[in-house]
This record gives C-alpha cells, structure tokens and sequence, in this order.
C-alpha cells in the first residue's frame, strides 16, 4: 500500500546524475532546494516521497542554485577539458552560448550583466583552445529551421499547433517524462548546441580536412541540463552522416561559467590580463537575434522576425526588433503579429511548473510557444556566477537581460535570415531549410521516458 505523499526537506541526488552532485556533509536540510523544485520547476510537486516512485530529475540545477551551503553544485568537467587541450592529438573546440558573455565577468566581481565577449574568448585561447565559436551562429541556424517547420505547420497543417520550442534540454526532458502524449507538440530542431556539434564534426571537420575523430566538442554555457543533453542517444549525427561505424558523439564535454571562471582562476588569469581576441570564422559571430537566445523571450523574438522575412519577403517593421510583449520577467507573457495576413499568437513561459499550468488549460488559438526552465531564460541558468548571492536576485536577471538587448541593438545584421555565414551553409552544404540534409543533421526525436 502506497504511503501517505509526505513534503520531504531536501532534492535527492542520484550519484549517477550526469549534471548534479551532492556534498551531504554540507546539506543542512532547510529545504531551499526542494521548495524551488516544487514550486518553480514542477518536479517535486509530482514526487510522491516515501513511494517506489523515482524522483524524476530534469537536470535544470535550480535546486543547486538555491542552495545556500553549495551542497549541490554542478557537476564538473572542466578538469577533463584541461587535461586535453594539452594532447597534441586532438582538435579542441569551444562553442560558447550567448548568456556566457554576460554572466563571465560576474565571476571576477564586475558589475553583474557586463558584456565580456572578447576577454571569453581570449580566455578560451590562453587556456588552449584550438578553435572557438559562437553559438550565437547555430542560434540563427535553429531560427531558420525551427522557424520554417512553424510556417508549415501553420500553413500546410502537416505537424499539430502549437509549436513549442525545443532550446531548452530541461523543458524537452520534462515533456518526454510528464506529457509524452504531446511530444508532437515540440519542434524537432536540435538546440543551438545540438546543431553546432553535429556541424562542426560533419560540415566544418570536412572544411578544414581534419579528421572528426579527433575534435573534442566543448561547449560553454550556462546550463546544467546541457550536460545530460550531450549524452542523448539521439545526438550522434554527425557520425552517421559520415558513415562510420563507431558511435561519435556530436558534442563531448559542456562546462558551464562558473566552472570555466575556476578554471581560469587556477590558471592565474585575471580578467583585466586576459587579451581579447575574435571568434573563428566560418562558424563565427551571428546576429543580434541569435544573442537573444539567452533572454526569456528571445527565441520567440527572433522567430518572429525570420518567419516576416520568409514570408513577407522584406524586413519586419520596427517593432519586431523590440518586441515588447514578450520581454521582461513575467513568467508568462503573449503576444500577437501580423504575418502574411494570419494573426499568430504566441506565449512566452520559463519555469516549468508554468508550463504545466498552460499545459492544463486550453492552447487552442496559439500556434507558437516559448518554454525556458530558468529563471529570466538562459541567462538565470545554474552554471552562471551568483554574484554572492543564492539564490540569484531579479536585479541581476534584469542586467544580464538588458546587456543582450544591447548586445542586440549595436549588432550589424540583427535578424537570422541576414547572417551570410548561415546563407554560405545553406548554399555549399545543406540545401535548404528543412532539406533532407538538414533533417538528418539539425533535427531530432524524443520519447517517452
């Protein structure tokens, strides 16, 4: 006979979790960890604790966030990463995503949201980085897929509506777990990292006539989940694209900020000693649209702005490029366009546990929608420096946000479908969007779990 569902005081841990680890000398039991589980993520309000029942972890971190003792923290990797830049045998690669920039410098105690793209990446190179790029370029990549499987859906009515985004590896996690009967429902574009591997070991290894075998996929973000992400059976493409018969992971390792600011802190770097330097070309820099990725909004924003281009084929008024419905730190935001004569609604969420709620209710009416596992989006993600202070306060969302919208505003080119570099991949290597290429490379599957 099932127990009685008793409130437990802390997040268990398994120690085969591929993104969290547990201290259980440093855990005072206060249940910060488990209240935000419970009320933000939505995990522990489906735990029944004291059953056979198996807590039935997304990998977000957010309890590790919430910790004050730093009992949970995220699983590190950075040591691995350390040992192989230093193997004259492999091709070290860095790929860092957009919230990095933002959230580095908070490690050395700059003012929390300063925009440090340059001193990352020359960090990235002094500690022995081969190549580095900008997730930023496979942001625009997943508009242009993402936001052409949205038009088809929407006017071929091949593929159910709404469309919900597929970015965040905590949030597809939860769907496969909690709502497998509406898998249909995620978009079947890879996140931004999951293409970027694939495209580095297939499109840019073949480029450079480097042997893929030997590049080792780093990628730099601010998230935990990212973690389990890179493990995903699912995730091996480049490798079966390439015809070979041993599994290769598109992407091998993922350390997060804070472990990439340890890392440089070991090696005595310092931020105002790191010499800045540029990405790499090729998979260079992207647009400001593909910077907003690391804002709650930002993907929904960006979408927006490529699907006007592809269908209205013109650039979109000015309000697309400050799309103020969907900005800020509401958990749940709407906003309605005009493209090609059809009214689009869409939804803006992040926290899971507001996921649930609006899966609950009646999407009817909406054709697309955003869900972000952490607080503010990416830029609230477990891996970014707290800045002192646990968990991380709204005022330093706010910042971190308002640097990428800047970020936004200076960029040269600020809507996906302008990204030369991305047009270039299109023309010599893919096709097209959604392309039979494109669908073995930048599309995926999920599955009950």
């Amino acid at each position: 006979m099932l127990m009685d569902r008793v409130k437990p005081r802390v997040v268990p841990v398994d120690p085969d979790n591929p993104a969290i680890v547990k201290n259980h000398d440093l855990c005072s039991k206060c249940g910060h960890c488990y209240e935000t589980c419970e009320s933000e993520i939505g995990v522990a309000a489906k735990f029944r604790f004291g059953t056979d029942d198996t807590y039935k972890c997304i990998h977000c971190g957010q309890c590790a966030a919430s910790c004050p003792e730093q009992a949970l923290t995220g699983k590190s990797q950075y040591q691995i990463v350390r040992t192989l830049v230093k193997d004259p045998t492999k091709v070290v690669v860095f790929s860092t995503s957009p919230s990095v920039r933002v959230g580095f410098a908070d490690g050395f105690g700059m003012e929390p949201g300063t925009f440090s793209q340059d001193q990352m990446v020359g960090a990235l190179r002094r500690l022995g980085a081969d190549f580095v790029f900008d997730v930023t370029f496979s942001a625009d990549l997943t508009i242009m897929e993402e936001g052409s499987e949205l038009l088809r859906r929407v006017t071929t009515g091949q593929g159910v509506l709404p469309q919900f985004t597929s970015c965040c590896p905590a949030w597809v996690k939860y769907m496969e777990y909690f709502h497998p009967d509406k898998l249909a429902h995620l978009s079947s574009a890879k996140s931004p990292i999951g293409m970027q591997g694939a495209i580095i070991k297939g499109y840019f290894a073949a480029l450079k006539r480097i042997d893929p075998r030997k590049i080792v996929n780093v990628a730099v973000t601010p998230c935990t989940a990212k973690k389990f992400e890179i493990t995903r059976e699912e995730l091996c493409d480049a490798g079966k694209f390439l015809g070979l018969q041993e599994t290769m992971r598109d992407n091998d390792y993922v350390i997060t900020t804070r472990e990439l600011v340890q890392w440089c802190r070991e090696e005595g770097l310092k931020l105002e000693d790191i010499q800045p330097s540029k990405f790499d070309s090729v998979l260079g820099e992207g647009t400001g649209a593909g910077m907003i990725f690391g804002n709650t909004g930002g993907v929904m924003e960006a979408a927006l702005r490529a699907a006007y281009t592809l269908v209205e084929k013109k650039q979109p008024p000015a309000d697309f490029f400050r799309l103020q419905p969907v900005r800020g730190l509401a958990n749940r935001k709407v906003a309605e366009v005009t493209i090609g004569g059809v009214r689009l609604k869409a939804c803006v969420l992040y926290g899971t546990a507001e996921a649930e709620r609006f899966l609950s209710e009646d999407m009817s009416g909406y054709h697309f929608v955003e869900v972000m596992t952490c607080p503010g989006g990416c830029i609230g993600g477990a891996g970014q420096p707290n800045c002192g202070v646990t968990p991380v306060p709204d005022d330093v969302r706010a910042k971190r946000i308002a640097s990428l919208y800047a970020a936004d505003e200076r960029a040269e080119r600020r809507n996906s479908i302008d990204n030369p570099e991305i047009t270039d991949l299109y023309e010599k290597f893919l096709g097209e969007p959604l392309s039979e290429r494109a669908e073995q490379l930048l599309h995926t599957t999920y599955h009950a779990r």
